[in-house]
Order: structure tokens, then sequence, then C-alpha cells
């Protein structure tokens, strides 16, 4: 047992802990880039994601009342405390171990946790960007934060794989709010910045009625296009001897640009039906980058030797 990670925290665990409602778990696209780590990395980045899910559900609860906004917001406060509080050692719950060993053991920066929380904390007050810069902004917080978080579980040993952590980031939130346009006017959330909209003459009513046109299929060929230079940008940020150890990253990257030309491939048909990637083509693109970075490993041993 390398590192002494022989369970992880779930969702369940949190919401005991805060005296909440027991959520249920959801499926996630990560599920299938945390199969293929060993046990310790798994556990550690399972506790990680539970952790940031819960904070998101806190968000996403329907209740939207300024009372119920008022409520969220103090919990994420309290949950703010906490983090203070575990990084003090004043956490004394046996159900709350594998946290307090995910931070020990991989030392997190307690500010990372801080800022992924202020990231959710920005839905409960702004639900309208006007400029990509400010979206940047919250995709930052709420999505390249994790992965400099994951980064320090997986290792690195260059500081340009943080780059890489965060572009990668912005690129998996940038294809989550293509694909979410619906369900996200519906919450009334048009992540979709007002530049942007005013440039391709589409408007919020048109997004609030989904009015599907040619001014639409610009808007989105040009988010997509957007997103994909993160893509890019990421893979440019990452070391080849490096991949061996973030191959899990890349397969998120794998599964998002998939479900990133899926969309591209259904024409944008995002107010019909929510485009998924199939769970057998999940496990296909993380068994075959699993396979590349086992095969990367050994070039490297063969050329060290």
């Amino acid at each position: 047992m390398k590192n002494g990670f022989t369970e992880y925290i779930t969702k369940h665990d949190l919401a005991r802990y805060e005296n909440e409602k027991v959520l249920e778990e959801g499926k996630s696209n990560f599920a299938s880039s945390f199969a293929v780590l060993s046990r310790d990395e798994k556990n550690a980045i399972n506790s990680v994601y539970s952790f940031c899910s819960y904070i998101d559900d806190i968000v996403d609860a329907p209740e939207n009342s300024a009372s119920a906004r008022k409520r969220k917001l103090e919990r994420l406060h309290w949950w703010e405390e906490i983090i203070e509080k575990f990084y003090a050692g004043n956490i004394d719950n046996i159900a709350m171990k594998p946290f307090e060993k995910l931070i020990g053991h991989y030392n997190i920066p307690k500010q990372y946790f801080i800022t992924l929380i202020d990231g959710c904390k920005r839905d409960l007050l702004q639900n309208r960007y006007a400029t990509f810069d400010e979206l940047k902004e919250y995709c930052y917080g709420v999505a390249g934060i994790v992965g400099l978080i994951s980064i320090e579980i997986f290792g690195y040993k260059y500081e340009e794989t943080k780059n890489y952590a965060i572009n990668l980031g912005y690129a998996l939130q940038l294809t989550n709010i293509i694909r979410d346009v619906k369900a996200d006017k519906l919450r009334n959330y048009i992540y979709l910045p007002k530049e942007d909209l005013e440039r391709f003459d589409y408007s919020e009513e048109d997004i609030i009625n989904e009015v599907y046109n040619e001014n639409f299929l610009e808007l989105m060929r040009f988010q997509t296009s957007r997103a994909r230079e993160y893509f890019h940008k990421a893979r440019t940020c990452l070391h080849p001897d490096e991949r061996a150890t973030v191959f899990a990253a890349e397969i998120m990257d794998a599964i998002y640009y998939r479900l990133l030309e899926k969309i591209e491939l259904n024409e944008f048909r995002i107010y019909d039906k929510r485009i998924r990637v199939s769970t057998p083509h999940k496990i296909y693109l993380a068994f075959k980058h699993k396979v590349q970075a086992a095969l990367l490993v050994d070039r490297i041993k063969k050329n060290n030797a």
C-alpha cells in the first residue's frame, strides 16, 4: 500500500458531515479516467471529485429564491471555514479522514480549494457574462483549479504542466458550456458571452426561444473553435515525458474532444437532445491512452538505460 489510501470520501460522507440531505451520486465523464489509475491515486482523485461535485450541488440545488441563495452562500462560507480547519489540523472526524490524508500527503495548496469554492459561489451572484475574459475567470475558478489540484495527485516535474492543467480545464468547461446551452438557460444561466452574441446577431431571447438558424450555427462554430484552441494550448504545454504521469488527464482530453466533435457532427442540435459520448467509446479511449502511456514509459526507460 504505497500511500496509505484505502478509501475515499463520498458526497454522502460530506452531506452527513454537514448534516444535510444525503445526495445521490451522479455519473460523470471523469469516471472513465479514474478507472485506469492506481488504487491510491484513484482514491485520492475520487475524494477531490466528490468534494468538487458536492460544492457544485450546493449551488445547483433547484431552490432559487433570495432566501435560498442566502442559505447556499452561508453553506459555501461554512465549507471555506472547514477547509481552513483542515489545514490547521483542527478536524477530528473519522468520516473525513480520507480528505485529511489527501491534503496531508499530496500537499495541495489550501488556496486551490478556496478558489474552487469562490468559483462556484460566482454562480450565485452572476448568471450572465459580458466578455470572454470575464467568462474565462469563471472557468479558471471551477475547472482550471481542478486541473491544478489533479496534477498535485498525479505528480509533475515541470512548471509548464500547470499551464497544461489550466488550459485543459478551460477546454473542458467551454465544451460543457456548449453542450449545456439548453440546460443552463432553463436555470436562467447564459454563459455565452454577450459580446459573442452581439457579434453573431443572436440574442438572449433567441437562446430562450431555442432559435436554430444560421446565426446560431455561426455562433456555435465560433465557440467550438475557441474550445478547440484551448485543447491545443493544453497539449503544447505538456512535455512528452510528463504524459506517462498525467495520462488520466489525457483521457479526459480525449473524451471531451470527442464530445466536441459529436456536437459539431450533430450540427449543434443541442436544443433537441443532450449529446453524449457513449460508455463503450469512453472505455475504448481510456484503454487506448493507458496503453499509450505504458508504451511511453517503456520507451523512456530504454532511452535512459
